[in-house]
């Protein structure tokens, strides 16, 4: 499909996905609640037998790579490959980041150096930012035979804060362009991916402290601290008063959802 004729969401383009390279959304991001653990058990049921290299592409901080890692063999490999220099750094410094079965790598997905053959592709909160038509492609050529892309979410659940909250984001976000979406359906609607099986995993439980809440959404796109400023602090005050009303002094407690929508990308 001619991307001309069928753009990316403007709220997904480039000037967006580049926040990620923040300093402060970097510092931000370990305070994302976890995967749920079921994710890797799904995972590792896409890996064939025997030996085998898996791409974790735009892999942040490491969430989805250190999690496989206590699933992946032996002789198995995990290239991670991210754009941001911060991002990378912190995984590499998280616990486990150093496993010599891990290869960390600071480039652009549309340019980074793959070492293929891979039996499994990943990518979590980071394929909506890539340029679709050029990243697609690389994976299916990267892949095995039989090998597949495995497109990974967490999702929080709403909550009795939630509605409130949204009208608090959108109040002091800096993407002024967003819109729901979903990126499965953005990506099989221009043939750029086969769907051939998608798991849920059950609800977790996460409790976490109000200022690690508070500073988990200025992990997100639109509400980095370093663009924000000073509507950040308006922000932060406005999410600890909605919690509050509702009795939310020290923690909060929510649940989330994981999911892994695998199958084919475009040649």
């Amino acid at each position: 499909m001619n991307d001309g004729e069928h753009p990316k969401p403007a709220h997904l383009g480039p000037n967006y996905g580049e926040q990620f390279e923040d300093a402060s959304i970097v510092l931000a991001y370990r305070h994302r609640p976890p995967y749920p653990g079921q994710i890797y058990n799904f995972l590792s049921d896409l890996l064939p037998r025997g030996p085998a290299a898996i791409l974790d592409a735009g892999c942040g901080n490491g969430d989805l790579a250190l999690g496989l890692r206590a699933s992946i063999r032996e002789t198995d490999r995990l290239d991670a490959v991210d754009r941001s220099a911060g991002m990378v750094f912190e995984g590499r410094r998280r616990p486990g980041g150093d496993d010599p079965r891990l290869n960390w790598q600071i480039a652009p997905m549309e340019t980074a150096v793959l070492y293929p053959p891979y039996a499994l592709v990943t990518a979590g909160e980071s394929l909506h930012w890539m340029d679709w038509p050029v990243v697609l492609p690389r994976f299916r050529e990267a892949l095995l035979p039989g090998g597949v892309l495995a497109i990974v979410g967490r999702n929080q659940l709403p909550a009795r804060w939630s509605d409130d909250h949204l009208k608090i984001i959108q109040r002091h976000s800096t993407n002024l362009d967003f819109q729901p979406y979903d990126l499965v359906e953005e990506l099989t609607s221009r043939g750029l991916f086969t769907v051939r099986g998608s798991r849920t995993t059950a609800p977790v439980t996460h409790q976490q402290s109000i200022d690690g809440y508070v500073e988990s959404w200025h992990s997100r796109n639109g509400l980095s601290r370093d663009r924000m400023s000073p509507d950040a602090a308006a922000f932060d005050r406005e999410t600890r008063e909605l919690l509050a009303s509702l009795g939310y002094e020290d923690s909060v407690t929510f649940e989330v959802v994981g999911s892994v929508t695998w199958g084919l990308p475009a040649r």
